[in-house]
């Protein structure tokens, strides 16, 4: 049975750390979250957000607007955010509504304070190589494979999903490592045989239980980004089949547990990195 790499107990650990180094900053960190609309599972979310702040010790400005608010208001907010001087990071709780440009709202939000990594501009530091705020659940992924001690340089690495969000950044991010990666999607052909010669592989496609015993290599690392519910439980579940692959892999993360709260440890970072940069500038 593979070794479970708990992404929970990874997360606790960063998440003291940076309560520490909030502690000798010179200046609290700040936070804003812009929530738009009235999505149950959004709103989760940020909750979740500031309260990670609040025990890191890192200011947070929560706003929210009505469903219905037109795409003025929320630039208008977003440069308001980029203006004030105690927030450090900006983040943008996605999705917006459809009638608002997410494009354009992510682009309004001042690089330096970009700690989601959505924007053009960190999307393209990250494509260069360059240092700069990467996308939350991709580093987090790298601190666990770092933490977890697998060897990534001359690995084959197989990222299941090509989102600008996950996918993209998360095989930028390995290749940097040294790893030879391959992003696969939903027009991949002969897709059980790439993924089955990854050394690491990392779904992030969204589909309940996708992965099966016979996609991946025995002894390979999976790590499972997907959060679904089960169709049939109603309950939380990856994008693999855990209980399957468990006995394939050799080593892998679960959903709940694994990635999820490194999410939110990279967010505090994110903004701490932000914050110490706003003051050596």
């Amino acid at each position: 049975m593979g070794r479970l790499i708990d992404g929970a107990a990874a997360a606790a650990a960063l998440r003291a750390q940076l309560r520490d180094r909030v502690a000798t900053m010179a200046r609290r960190p700040g936070l804003a979250v812009l929530l738009v609309g009235d999505d149950a599972a959004s709103a989760v979310y940020v909750r979740n957000k500031i309260r990670a702040c609040e025990e890191a010790g890192i200011a947070s400005f929560a706003e929210r607007l009505p469903a219905d608010a037109d795409e003025g208001q929320v630039l208008r907010l977003v440069e308001r955010f980029n203006a004030d001087p105690a927030v450090h990071g900006i983040l943008v709780q996605l999705p917006l509504p459809k009638h608002i440009d997410t494009n354009r709202v992510l682009a309004a939000v001042a690089p330096h304070k970009d700690v989601d990594g959505f924007g053009i501009e960190s999307q393209g530091a990250l494509m260069a190589g360059q240092p700069g705020l990467h996308p939350c659940t991709p580093a987090g992924v790298m601190h666990l494979l770092r933490k977890s001690g697998v060897a990534l340089r001359g690995a084959r690495a197989v990222v299941l999903g090509r989102s600008t969000i996950v996918g993209k950044p998360m095989a930028m991010l390995l290749l940097q490592a040294d790893a030879t990666v391959t992003i696969c999607h939903s027009g991949t052909r002969e897709l059980e045989n790439i993924t089955r010669e990854a050394d690491v592989l990392v779904a992030a496609i969204g589909r309940p239980r996708f992965v099966t015993a016979r996609m991946v290599k025995p002894g390979a690392v999976v790590i499972d980004v997907g959060i679904n519910r089960d169709p049939a439980t109603g309950k939380l579940c990856g994008d693999v089949d855990f209980e399957g692959v468990q006995h394939i892999a050799g080593a892998i993360t679960p959903v709940p547990g694994g990635v999820g709260p490194m999410t939110i440890a990279m967010l505090l970072a994110n903004t701490i990195q932000a914050a110490e940069g706003s003051l050596t500038t």
